[in-house]
């Protein structure tokens, strides 16, 4: 128990960390300039076995600025799974994002991203509190908006997710439940430059477990961004509905 609740204590001060170094920075800095934004993010999850260790990830992400009048992003992303334990899960997939002009300092324009990603993720419990960590790797191609070129980045990103049943020991079907995450982004390589510390997520939600197979969440994102020029940090309040949906093919067969 103590060994489990120090490695808890460290990630969380690891997931911290970025974000103190970046308002510190960002206090000696007068040319800063902070950027605020209302966002909603409605997001589809689907993890869905094949087999006893094979599985298939799909995942639509629609996110809009001012809650839901104007385009933000849309995000796609799909993978292979594999499942090293019953508690540790490899993926590698692909992702698309599209990205719109929004906020006070948008981009020239509509730009691309294609996006390959490497993720292991693992799952624990310490008495009622479940725990996710993810950690990922991502290799990215973004086209500018105003040219036919792309740029090549690196980014590293860990998760850490707590969900707390409320109304028993463990989560059941049909029943509620809170949950908090926080996730830090660091970009690195020779292409990083003023943006090493990309963004950070921090989130609440209540949750609804709707079957074995099913659950929703409605959650608050604070989201802080560095953008790529390193003067501009976007503050970005969120509403966040999230769909996540298992199946297993492997038991129908």
């Amino acid at each position: 128990m103590k060994s489990k609740l120090t490695l808890i204590l460290l990630s969380w001060a690891l997931l911290l960390a970025p974000g103190l170094f970046s308002n510190t920075a960002q206090a000696q800095s007068d040319q800063r300039i902070k950027d605020y934004n209302n966002n909603g993010w409605f997001m589809y999850f689907g993890d869905h076995k094949v087999s006893d260790k094979w599985g298939i990830h799909a995942e639509v992400q629609l996110r809009r600025h001012n809650i839901i009048k104007d385009p933000q992003q849309l995000l796609i992303r799909t993978g292979i799974n594999y499942d090293l334990t019953p508690n540790a899960m490899f993926t590698l997939g692909y992702g698309f994002i599209e990205t719109h002009p929004y906020g006070d300092y948008p981009a020239a324009g509509t730009f691309p991203e294609h996006r390959i990603y490497q993720q292991l993720q693992h799952k624990s419990n310490i008495a009622r509190l479940g725990l996710v960590h993810r950690y990922r790797l991502e290799q990215r191609w973004i086209r500018g908006a105003e040219t036919t070129d792309y740029t090549y980045l690196n980014r590293a990103r860990y998760f850490l997710k707590a969900t707390l049943p409320l109304a028993g020991p463990t989560l059941e079907a049909k029943e509620p439940f809170l949950a908090v995450y926080d996730e830090v982004f660091v970009g690195f390589g020779e292409n990083a430059r003023k943006n090493i510390f990309d963004q950070n997520r921090a989130y609440a939600a209540i949750g609804y477990k709707i079957s074995n197979s099913a659950t929703l969440e409605l959650g608050y994102l604070n989201q802080i961004v560095q953008k790529a020029n390193g003067v501009v940090f976007e503050h970005n309040h969120t509403l966040q509905v999230s769909f996540f949906h298992t199946l297993n093919f492997a038991e129908q067969e």
